[in-house]
């Protein structure tokens, strides 16, 4: 799989993509990861790439001109346009079964905004897939572009030592979390592991397991209710 990552400082990268999980999918040749930096396509003496805002305001907006162009050059990289994918707070929020779709795709062009964010026509004329990580504002599209390769690579078959451990994880069955895991020492400071994880009994581990799950998962399905009854008296 191909991520191609469009930002104005691809520096903010370079310790990410050497490290652990990531680091040994890039060496087996499963994922491919190529930054670009969006200055590379400015004009004029000072490669500018933003300017203020029409009608004034706080800050400065990303122009379009550069971006389009950048857009356009690093799709031409291969035959496969890829999917273009605007990381912005006013997207989709990025949730499993969005990342599983992700994973579908053989080619992610992630899209990073900073300042005050991007020129409208932007949106308008590249028409992307517009996704946020959650109900904040980062500094930039950087860290959630991050969040988008670290949470779609899993679903790369190899990268994962174990493809079960995917089945078991939290929010891959809707609604569920992980159950609690132990490992050694049996006790530590007065904490026990539990005794049906050393009964050696794995239908009881299974049942105990299935019913942490569901305890840890009610209150994040109480909180997904609230959210849709306050998100449709909204509407």
């Amino acid at each position: 799989m191909r991520f191609d990552v469009l930002t104005l400082f691809p520096e903010i990268f370079q310790g990410y993509l050497t490290q652990s999980i990531l680091k040994l999918a890039i060496q087996k040749g499963l994922v491919q990861i190529h930054l670009w930096n969006i200055r590379d396509w400015a004009k004029g003496k000072h490669r500018s790439v933003d300017d203020r805002p029409f009608g004034g305001g706080p800050g400065m907006v990303l122009m379009p001109g550069p971006v389009f162009d950048a857009v356009e050059a690093v799709r031409a990289q291969t035959e496969e346009p890829g999917l273009l994918v605007l990381l912005t707070p006013s997207g989709e929020r990025l949730r499993q079964a969005l990342v599983k779709e992700l994973a579908q795709q053989r080619r992610l062009l992630l899209l990073c905004g900073r300042y005050e964010g991007f020129d409208e026509r932007i949106r308008l004329g590249l028409r992307p897939r517009e996704i946020s990580i959650g109900d904040y504002v980062c500094n930039g599209g950087e860290v959630p572009a991050m969040v988008v390769i670290d949470t779609v690579v899993r679903y790369v078959p190899g990268v994962l030592g174990d493809p079960q451990s995917l089945a078991e994880e939290s929010h891959n069955a809707p609604g569920r979390l992980e159950y609690p895991q132990y490992t050694r020492p049996r006790v530590f400071r007065g904490m026990a592991v539990p005794d049906v994880l050393l009964s050696g009994d794995h239908g009881a581990v299974a049942r105990w397991r299935q019913e942490q799950s569901l305890l840890r998962s009610r209150p994040l399905e109480e909180s997904k209710q609230t959210s849709e009854i306050e998100r449709r008296e909204k509407s």
